[in-house]
């Protein structure tokens, strides 16, 4: 079969490998989408991974193809999404449904498909049949970044969810391919406000589509801006899906007392926290954190979403021999929503 495979540090090729064959309690699936992210980039550009060579793609949904010889209560053709994080189901995080977490990995990340193990970026993949969850009636392109994509975001709002009401106010610094999600999902469970922030005007323009009740471009203006629409007291969560220095420092300076900074993006910017007296760094009571992946029942919740359609992923096709020219698309910003590699 073909695969996307990250070969050598910076290096990955669409390549001929054999299908691979499930073991007693996994199964074998036919992927019918594998969407691709930014972190798909960030493993890309890493000086070393782990795990060499590998089979990139963590978005992936498909059909059943064939059940292991322990495999119970699945069928072949069933239409399937592969959920993200691969804990170990024993210990005691993992009992709590907190899989993203896994105790095994200590500080590490939770491994998954195309994040440790053979990814869906390929004609087929494997996986325990327990990460699998049912689709139902959605198609597997379109709904294949549902895995990470929609869940991401909503779990970082379920992390936040204290804090948002339908009188709260919610920053949303990047409406890319996780952001716009975002958008919707709070529009969708939460009634808060929402303020989207980007540097295109297209991708907000998107986001008001969406839900977005304000829209502010990126610049040196931005933080007065959101102050503005908050009465100058700040919003209550911001969600940064960028990561770098200046978005860290714009959620830093509009963060209400009392709010929460939730950093999702991975570009490797620093919070602004000195232990002063405000106005300098974080406001009284407010605080950050930085949550990974999501849980099954996130997932499951997702999927519900979406078949009431709620909430929808835009996304745009590309067969999966263009993999290394869609990848450098992404980096580019040239992807509207979320890229999706059909084999």
């Amino acid at each position: 079969m073909k695969a996307y495979r990250l070969i050598a540090a910076h290096d990955a090729q669409v390549v001929d490998v054999d299908v691979p064959e499930p073991a007693a309690d996994e199964v074998l699936l036919k992927v019918g989408g594998a969407g691709v992210c930014h972190s798909d980039l960030h493993i890309l550009h890493m000086a070393e991974w782990p795990q060499m060579p590998m089979t990139m793609g963590h978005e992936g949904a498909g059909q059943i193809a064939k059940l292991g010889s322990g495999v119970t209560g699945w069928d072949v053709g069933d239409n399937v999404l592969l959920y993200l994080c691969w804990g170990c189901g024993r210990c005691r995080t993992c009992a709590a449904g907190y899989e993203n977490y896994c105790e095994v990995y200590k500080r590490e990340i939770v491994p998954g498909p195309g994040l440790g193990f053979d990814g869906s970026m390929a004609e087929y993949v494997v996986a325990q049949a327990r990460f699998l969850v049912p689709l139902g009636d959605l198609d597997p392109v379109d709904a294949a970044p549902l895995t990470d994509a929609a869940l991401t975001p909503y779990h970082a709002v379920n992390i936040a969810r204290s804090h948002l009401a339908p009188t709260s106010r919610a920053v949303v610094i990047g409406v890319g391919g996780l952001g716009h999600m975002a958008v919707q999902i709070l529009t969708a469970v939460t009634g808060a406000q929402v303020i989207a922030v980007d540097l295109e005007q297209s991708r907000l323009d998107h986001a008001k589509q969406l839900g977005a009740e304000h829209t502010v471009v990126s610049g040196p203006d931005t933080a007065a801006e959101i102050l503005d629409l908050t009465d100058g007291r700040g919003a209550e969560v911001v969600f940064d899906f960028v990561g770098a220095e200046p978005t860290l420092q714009l959620a830093t300076d509009t963060i209400a007392p009392y709010g929460q900074v939730v950093v999702v993006g991975l570009a490797e910017g620093t919070l602004p926290f000195p232990a002063a007296m405000p106005p300098m760094g974080l406001p009284w009571g407010a605080g950050a954190v930085k949550p990974y992946g999501g849980t099954r029942a996130d997932l499951h919740e997702v999927i519900r979403l979406a078949q009431r359609k709620k909430i929808k992923v835009t996304t745009e096709r590309h067969p999966l021999a263009d993999a290394p020219r869609v990848m450098e698309q992404l980096e580019a910003g040239k992807i509207a929503g979320r890229a999706v590699l059909i084999p």
